[in-house]
C-alpha cells in the first residue's frame, strides 16, 4: 500500500516553563509512515525522540505548547474530540513506554490488565473471548499463561517490559509507537520481541515507529531511520544509506561510538588469579515461594519454588572486571543483592576479604557495605529528586561518619570533576531533574565511589543510554578502574558491552552459570548451547 498512514508536518513542541520562558523539544520535524513500514529514531538523551513520540499521541504535559499537525489516515490528531482520542489511543496507536513500570497498575494482575483494557475498547467480547486473546497476545511477547495471575512486582523488569508489549499488541493497533522497548531486555528476548513486531508489521501493514539508542537494532529491524539530534531530524533515508554512507557530523559521531564498543578489543587481561579472591561465592542459593491466595493454598498440594539462583559459585580478583550476562530473570540482580546481604541467600556462602558476610550481624554488613557499593541500571529511581547533587554524592560520607560537612564538600567537588560534571560549582548545585540520563548515572557512580570501595556491583549501568553517552561512560570507568584500583562485578544483557570492558564473562540461565571462561574464549569458542544462542541474537552493526 503507498498511501500514507501517519503524517507528521512541521512539529514543535515546548514544555512548560517559568516565567513565561520556552525552548523548543522538538523544532519543525516533519516525516511520513506507510502502513506497514518500520521507521528507526535516533539519537543522543534529551534530543526530543521521546518527546516527538508523545506529541504523535497527543500525551505531553499540560501547558505544553504545540506547534504543526498531525494526521492519521488522513484524519487531525490535533482535531479529536475526547471520545475520539481515547479510541485512537490503543485501537490505532499505541505506546510502548521505556519504563514498564509507568504502564502496570501494582494492585492489578497481568491478567486484569489485559481484560480490563479489552472490556474498555472491545465491550462485545465474552470473557471466554477476552481471556484467549489475552493468552494469546502474551503467548506472543514470551510469557506463559499461567503467570498471568501474578502482580507486575513477582516479574523481572525484562518480564515486565514484554507485558507493556502485549498490553500494546492486544488491541491490534495500526501504528505501534515503541520508546526504547527492549531497553531492559537481554538479547534473546529482545530478538524475540523484535521479530515478533516485525512479523505482525508485515502480517497486518502495521507500521512501527521505533524509538531506540542502539543504532544495531534500528539497523536490522527498521526500513528507514531519521537521527534526531538538538530537537531536529538531522538525517534520514534509508537503513543501508544512513548506516553505510552517513552525511551528517553527528550520525557520523553515533556510528563511530556504536562501532567503538562493538569493535573486537586487544586489551590483554592483567588479572592474577594466582593471587586470593577478593570475592567467593559458593553454592549461593536464593529461593522464593509462591503462596498464592487463601482457595490456592488449601488445595495445592505442593508450594511452587521459584529458584532465582540455584547453586552459583564464583570467584572475583581484585582488579578484576567480571561480567555476567544471560536473559531477564535469570538471576544476575537477584545474585548481585544476596552478595550484597540486601536479601539473605537461602543456602550458601558469600565472603569478601575472607570475611562470611552470610553470618555477619547488620552492623558489621554497614561497615562491609562501605567496601562493596552499588551502581543500578536506573539513575533517576536511586537518586532522591527532593537532594542536590551535591548532597547526593555526600550522603554515604554522612552514613558511614567518614567527613565533617567541610570535608565532605571537598571530596564531592573533587569527584564531581573526576566524573566529567563540569563546571562543578553548578552540578553540585542542581537537581536530578534537571540532568540528562547520561549525567545522572555519572552522579550515581560518583555516589558510589565517594567512600573509596574495593568492589563495584554494576547492574546494567550504561542498558539506559545512548551509543555515544554510552561509550563515554564506559570508558570513564575503565579509567575509575585504574585511578582507584577497582574490581568490578558488571552485569550487562548487551554482549558487545561485555566483550568491550570485561575480563572474563560468566554466562548465567535459569539461576546457575552455565559457563564461564575468558571473554576472549567465550566470544570465540562458546560451549554451552545456551551462550551460542546468546551470541546468535546479539545485533552486530557491521552486519547491518
Amino acid at each position: 500500500m503507498s498511501e500514507v498512514l501517519l503524517s507528521v508536518e512541521n512539529i514543535r513542541v515546548a514544555y512548560p516553563q517559568l516565567h513565561g520562558t520556552h525552548s523548543w523539544a522538538v523544532d519543525d520535524v516533519s516525516f511520513t509512515l506507510k502502513p506497514g513500514e518500520r521507521l528507526g529514531l535516533v539519537g543522543e538523551s534529551g534530543c526530543g525522540k521521546s518527546t516527538l513520540g508523545r506529541a504523535v499521541m497527543r500525551l505531553l504535559p499540560t501547558g505544553s505548547r504545540l506547534e504543526g499537525w498531525v494526521t492519521f489516515a488522513g484524519d487531525s490528531v490535533f482535531d479529536l474530540s475526547p471520545k475520539q482520542l481515547r479510541r485512537f489511543r490503543g485501537e490505532a496507536v499505541a505506546l510502548v513506554f521505556q519504563d514498564p513500570m509507568t504502564r502496570l497498575d501494582p494492585l492489578m494482575t497481568i491478567r486484569d490488565h489485559c481484560l480490563e483494557t479489552l472490556r474498555s475498547h472491545e465491550p462485545q467480547l465474552s470473557r471466554r473471548q477476552a481471556k484467549q486473546r489475552a493468552i494469546e497476545t502474551l503467548s506472543a511477547a514470551n510469557i506463559p499463561a499461567d503467570r498471568w495471575g501474578q502482580y507486575p512486582h513477582e516479574f523481572s523488569g525484562g518480564m515486565r517490559q514484554r507485558v507493556a508489549i502485549a498490553l500494546a499488541l492486544v488491541l491490534n493497533p495500526k501504528l505501534i509507537v515503541a520508546d526504547e522497548p527492549t531497553t531492559s531486555l537481554d538479547v534473546t528476548v529482545a530478538a524475540q520481541i523484535l521479530q515478533e513486531l516485525t512479523r505482525l508489521c508485515q502480517e497486518r501493514e502495521m507500521a512501527l515507529l521505533l524509538i531506540s539508542h542502539d543504532l544495531a537494532t534500528i539497523g536490522e529491524y527498521c526500513d528507514r531511520i531519521a537521527v534526531m539530534y538538538g530537537g531536529q531530524i538531522v538525517e534520514m533515508g534509508s537503513t543501508r544509506e544512513v548506516l553505510q554512507h552517513p552525511e551528517h557530523d553527528y550520525t557520523r559521531s553515533l556510528l563511530a561510538a556504536a562501532l567503538h564498543i562493538q569493535a573486537v578489543s586487544d586489551r590483554i587481561s592483567e588479572v592474577k588469579t594466582d593471587n586470593s579472591p577478593l570475592l567467593r561465592i559458593k553454592d549461593l542459593q536464593q529461593h522464593y515461594t509462591l503462596e498464592g491466595n487463601f482457595v490456592e493454598q488449601l488445595f495445592r498440594k505442593n508450594t511452587p519454588v521459584i529458584k532465582a539462583v540455584d547453586g552459583v559459585s564464583l570467584e572475583l580478583y581484585p582488579g578484576e572486571i567480571l561480567g555476567l550476562v544471560g536473559e531477564s530473570g535469570c538471576g544476575k540482580s537477584t545474585l548481585s543483592r544476596s552478595i550484597l546481604q540486601l536479601v539473605r541467600p537461602t543456602d550458601g556462602k558469600v565472603e569478601f576479604q575472607g570475611e562470611n558476610l552470610t553470618k555477619a550481624s547488620p552492623r558489621s554488613l554497614r561497615g562491609w557495605r562501605r567496601q562493596m557499593q552499588m551502581v543500578f541500571q536506573d539513575p533517576h529511581a536511586c537518586l532522591n529528586p527532593l537532594m542536590t547533587v551535591g548532597q547526593s554524592i555526600a550522603d554515604p560520607l554522612f552514613i558511614h561518619k567518614l567527613a565533617t560537612p567541610a570535608e565532605a564538600k571537598a571530596r564531592v567537588i573533587s569527584m564531581l570533576e573526576r566524573v566529567g560534571l563540569t563546571p562543578t560549582a553548578d552540578y553540585y548545585h542542581r537537581y536530578p531533574g534537571e540532568l540528562s540520563g547520561g549525567q545522572q548515572q555519572r552522579v550515581a557512580i560518583a555516589r558510589a565511589l565517594i567512600t573509596r570501595p574495593q568492589l563495584l556491583i554494576c547492574d546494567e549501568p550504561v542498558s539506559m543510554l545512548d551509543a555515544s553517552v554510552q561509550s563515554q561512560v564506559l570508558d570513564l570507568m575503565l579509567e575509575l578502574k585504574r585511578d582507584f584500583d577497582l574490581t568490578y562485578l558488571f552485569i550487562t544483557h548487551d554482549l558487545w558491552v561485555a566483550r568491550f570492558l570485561c575480563d572474563r564473562i560468566a554466562v548465567m540461565n535459569q539461576g546457575k552459570i552455565v559457563e564461564l571462561g575468558s571473554t576472549h574464549d567465550i566470544f570465540t569458542n562458546p560451549q554451552h548451547p545456551y551462550t551460542q544462542t546468546l551470541l546468535q541474537a546479539a545485533p552486530l552493526l557491521a552486519n547491518c
